[in-house]
C-alpha cells in the first residue's frame, strides 16, 4: 500500500480503569488531522489541513507531546495534546515521514527519544523532543539494503513501522516495506539485519510490558512472533485462513491473547471498493478463530488497525472505514463508538492506532 493512500488513527476513550485517563481520539487522514475530545459530548477539531498527514505518535512520558508525519511536508509536533502544531527542528533529510515512535526511555529534559522513518528508507533520532535530529545512517549499510523494494513502486521503499521496545531502552525494531525487519539494541548506533525465517513484509509490530523479549509481527507474508527479541521466529498460523496481515494487538493484561486484521492481499485490504477484511483472535496455543462479533461484515470493510492502553486490561480498539470499535473482552466482541467525524470521516480506511492518555 502506498503511504499516499493511507489514513492513520491515534485513539483513546474516556474512562479510568486502573491507569491513565484516556482523553481523546486523534485521527490522521490524507485530508487533515482530526482530534475528537470528550467532555459531556464529543467534539472534533481539524488540524494540518492540506499537508497530507501520514502517521502519528504520542510520547508515553508526556502525552501532551504529539507528533504527526506528512507525505511531503515533513514532521510536525504539538506541545498541547494536539491543539496547536509546529514544524520540528532541522536534521530530517526527507519530506515524506512514513513511521514514528517515541521511546519509553526518559531523557533529562523529561520527554522520550523520538524515531522518525522516511521514504526513501532512513531513520532519524531526536533526543531533544524534535528540536534537532540525527541520521541513523547505519541502517542503510545493512547487507539486505540492496534488496529492499516497495512492489507498487519498485524503484523505492520506505520505513513502514517503528517499534520502540516497551521493556528495554534503546532496543528498536524497524520494518522496511518491503524487505526486512531489522533491529538496533543501542538506539541506532549499530544495526542487526533480518534473520532467516523472520518476516519479510511487516506492517505492524508490537512489544508487551509483561513479555520481555517478545515481539509480534503482522506481515504481508503472514503472522510471526519471537521470544528472543527477533533473533529467531516462529509462525503459528493454524486456523488463520487469510494470511495477508496488517494490524496486531495484544491484551494489555495477557501477552498470550492477541488479535490480527487479515485479508487475502493488498487489493482487498486498503480500498473500500474491493476490500474484504477480517479480524482473528488467538489465546495461548489455541487455533486462530475469527472474531467479528459486532464488527461490520468483511465485504467492503478495509483492514482494521488496533490500539491498547496499559491502564485498560482486556480493552482493544479497532478502526476501519466503517468506524471506530471498542472491545472490553480482549477481542471476543466489539461495539461501535458513535463519533461525529467530519466528512469523509474514516470512509477511506484507517492505517494505525495508538492511545492518547491524560
Amino acid at each position: 500500500m502506498s503511504h499516499a493512500d493511507k489514513t492513520i488513527l491515534v485513539s483513546g476513550a474516556t474512562g479510568r480503569q486502573g491507569g491513565a485517563l484516556l482523553v481523546g481520539i486523534v485521527v490522521v487522514t490524507r485530508a487533515a488531522l482530526f482530534i475528537a475530545r470528550r467532555a459531556s459530548t464529543w467534539t472534533v477539531d481539524e488540524h494540518l489541513g492540506g499537508r497530507s498527514p501520514d502517521c502519528a505518535a504520542v510520547d508515553p512520558r508526556d502525552p501532551m507531546r504529539v507528533y504527526c508525519g506528512t507525505a511531503g511536508a515533513g514532521l510536525f509536533r504539538s506541545h498541547d495534546s494536539g491543539r496547536t502544531w509546529e514544524p520540528v527542528g532541522p536534521g530530517i533529510e526527507h519530506g515524506t515521514i512514513t513511521a514514528l515512535a517515541v521511546s519509553h526511555a526518559e531523557r533529562a529534559e523529561g520527554f522520550g527519544i523520538v524515531y522518525a522513518g522516511t521514504e526513501p528508507s532512513a531513520v532519524f533520532r531526536s533526543d531533544t523532543g524534535g528540536d534537532d535530529w540525527v541520521d541513523l545512517a547505519g541502517l542503510r549499510a545493512l547487507p539486505s539494503a540492496d534488496t529492499w523494494s516497495f512492489p507498487p513502486r519498485p524503484h523505492t521503499h520506505h520505513v513502514r513501522w517503528i517499534e520502540a521496545d516497551v521493556n528495554v531502552s534503546d532496543r528498536v525494531f524497524v520494518a522496511i516495506e518491503a524487505g526486512a525487519l531489522v533491529r538496533t539494541f543501542d538506539g541506532g548506533r549499530t544495526w542487526r539485519d533480518r534473520v532467516r525465517g523472520g518476516p519479510y513484509d511487516t506492517h505492524t509490530a508490537v512489544t508487551h510490558p509483561l513479555a520481555p523479549g517478545q515481539i509480534y509481527s503482522a506481515a504481508g507474508d503472514g503472522y510471526f512472533e519471537s521470544t528472543d527479541a527477533g533473533s529467531s521466529w516462529r509462525s503459528p498460523e493454524d486456523g488463520l485462513k487469510h494470511r495477508y496481515l496488517v494490524g496486531v494487538a495484544v491484551d494489555p493484561a495477557d501477552p498470550e491473547t492477541l488479535i490480527v486484521s487479515a485479508t487475502n492481499g493488498p487489493e482487498s485490504a486498503y480500498w473500500p471498493r474491493s476490500a474484504r477484511a477480517y479480524v482473528y483472535r488467538k489465546t495461548g496455543l489455541k487455533r486462530w478463530e475469527q472474531a467479528m462479533s459486532g464488527l461490520p461484515e468483511a465485504k467492503g470493510t478495509t483492514v482494521s488497525q488496533f490500539a491498547t492502553n496499559p491502564g485498560e486490561p482486556g480493552v482493544i480498539y479497532a478502526a476501519n472505514n466503517r468506524g471506530l470499535f471498542r472491545s472490553d473482552d480482549a477481542g471476543r466482541s466489539w461495539k461501535a463508538l458513535d463519533l461525529p467525524w467530519p466528512e469523509p470521516g474514516l470512509a477511506d480506511g484507517v492505517e494505525a492506532l495508538a492511545c492518547l492518555p491524560e
